[in-house]
């Protein structure tokens, strides 16, 4: 079976509930239930033998702007690669001067959750003009996104009931009902995708991205990644190390501790995320004028906001209503914008004192929203190895909480969403994680691969990149000095030593660093600053688009 056409961006469109709940094709009559272990899959590599998966063929279609569209046929399960197929859906722009051209560019967003398709579609025109030179531009819906068989767990008024009820300000009986209602998300998988769950990690991905890599007639993957793709990409140097050109790994991800130690990767990236926001309160404080928000003391003032909505909460254009969780929804992915969205944060705060429900802070997550987190946690619970100990679940969770007293609390103890609050999902995982990929990481022998972190970074904190750039064999750190997540396309230091990395092989020597932030203009910008989408998200939980900064 075919994908739906992916040719325009799905923003404010309901694609996916026109679809199949899993577009999977039948390439044999051929059961799941296969011989071989997932650590086996992952050690094996192409023999030429008739186990061999096929490679796909591209049947390349217009569909518009310049963009070409295919379907991907791949094997849903690698232990049984003559088996069934998953279908996913990739775009490219060719490259805009084929005398340049050096072969393709793989564009991997953030996540687990964002569009490929649509990550190259949104960003590819304010690429350096040096990358849409050199390269063909590719990406692709990973499998259980998008047009590639969307996971859906829980459906739009299930997930609206679960954060209509969750609290900014959370009250000391909160975890028991956090754990009772993260069961049943994870059961609400098994009912609803349960067919797809194994074969959505990493490891599999990586696989998949080295069929298309083959599919596209190259002989080595040139590929930049944020966030999330990080690690994807981290996964596929770790398994295809002799297949690596260039990697470029933006807000990068300490591989050992997200899989293998989840717990001790969810607490820094807690301190980071309440880190980001303290420094931000800290600012308003000493800078009344521009921020506009705490009457001198912005901390207190932004812990009786959160307490105040949870009280009364805001209704909403839409019929809804938000509330002190509402607020810390959007402040979590909207500081991952840097100090250039300071200024218009204070106004959108002194909006919600106000009860305005104009602020962009007191919008509640749309359906689009949804798109984007059901295989966000789906995908982290199958990559990530949690002990399954009560006890220590209970323990870690709401220690979190109590170290990160701005954002914790709301977070550890709310529905499955985002990154921290996955651990009472995961801990209670049923899905089997025949695709995750636990190491190692070293990519030994590979060529340099280039590994960027922001020393501010609330998403993804720093010393997951330092880590990174240690762990693999030949990895170099490039650090930008910045409040934010990611650093491509936000700082011309870092986008120029990405891009003569990507075209030219060139590696930043060693020790170099970028601290070009743009600093918080002095008063609220009466036009949205380039780069930024104030009331909507830049970074992937509105409407699926991952956006990439624009150079201010």
């Amino acid at each position: 079976m075919t994908t739906r056409d992916h040719g325009p961006s799905r923003s404010g469109t309901r694609a996916r509930r026109r679809l199949p709940r899993l577009r999977i094709a039948l390439a044999a009559a051929l059961s799941f239930a296969v011989a071989g272990t997932a650590a086996q899959v992952m050690a094996a590599q192409p023999d030429g033998t008739d186990r061999q998966p096929a490679v796909p063929s591209l049947a390349w279609s217009d569909c518009q702007d310049g963009f070409e569209c295919a379907n991907a046929d791949v094997p849903l399960d690698y232990r049984d690669p003559q088996g069934r197929t998953i279908t996913l859906a990739v775009i490219r722009k060719k490259a805009a001067n084929p005398a340049a051209r050096k072969g393709t560019l793989f564009l991997q967003p953030g996540g687990p959750g964002n569009s490929g398709v649509d990550f190259v579609r949104g960003n590819y025109a304010e690429l350096p003009a040096a990358l849409r030179d050199s390269f063909d531009v590719f990406g692709y819906d990973v499998r259980g996104v998008g047009r590639s068989s969307q996971v859906q767990c829980w459906d739009d008024p299930t997930y609206t009931r679960a954060v209509t009820a969750a609290k900014g300000v959370p009250g000391p009986d909160a975890y028991e009902p956090a754990v009772r209602r993260a069961a049943e998300f994870g059961q609400a998988c098994l009912d609803n995708a349960g067919e797809l769950l194994p074969y959505v990690g990493t490891g599999y991905v990586a696989r998949d991205i080295d069929l298309l890599r083959r599919a596209l007639g190259e002989d080595r993957l040139t590929y930049y990644g944020r966030s999330f793709g990080s690690f994807i990409g981290t996964v596929y140097a770790a398994m295809f190390p002799g297949r690596v050109r260039a990697l470029a790994l933006d807000g990068a991800y300490d591989p050992e501790h997200y899989a293998n130690r989840p717990y001790a990767y969810d607490r820094p990236q807690y301190l980071a995320l309440d880190g980001a926001v303290g420094r931000f309160l800290d600012w308003c404080e000493a800078d009344q004028a521009t921020c506009g928000f705490g009457d001198g003391d912005p901390r207190a003032a932004f812990d009786k906001l959160k307490s105040d909505l949870d009280a009364d909460p805001v209704p909403t254009a839409n019929g809804g209503q938000a509330n002190g969780y509402t607020l810390v929804y959007r402040i979590l992915f909207n500081i991952n914008e840097g100090k250039v969205i300071w200024p218009s944060l204070g106004e959108a705060l002194r909006k919600a004192q106000q009860r305005d429900n104009t602020s962009f802070l007191l919008r509640p997550p749309s359906p689009a929203s949804y798109d984007f987190l059901n295989p966000n946690v789906v995908v982290e619970c199958t990559d990530k190895a949690y002990p399954r100990d009560p006890a220590l679940l209970k323990r870690k969770v709401t220690s979190f909480a109590e170290a990160a007293p701005l954002l914790g609390p709301a977070l550890a103890y709310g529905p499955p969403l985002y990154d921290h609050q996955h651990a009472t999902a995961c801990a209670q995982w049923k899905g089997e994680q025949v695709s995750r990929y636990g190491g190692p990481f070293r990519a030994k022998g590979s060529a340099p691969i280039l590994v960027i972190g922001n020393t501010g970074d609330p998403d993804t904190p720093y010393q997951d990149a330092v880590a990174l750039s240690r762990e693999l064999d030949n990895g170099r750190l490039l650090t930008f000095e910045a409040e934010g997540h990611t650093a491509f396309g936000r700082s011309a230091c870092a986008t120029d030593a990405v891009t003569d990395y990507l075209v030219d092989l060139k590696v930043p020597a060693r020790g170099t660093t970028c601290a070009d932030e743009t600093q918080p203009p002095s008063s609220t910008p009466k036009a949205t600053p380039p780069g930024t989408t104030l009331g909507e998200l830049r970074n992937g939980v509105n409407e699926r688009l991952d956006r990439l900064g624009v150079l201010r």
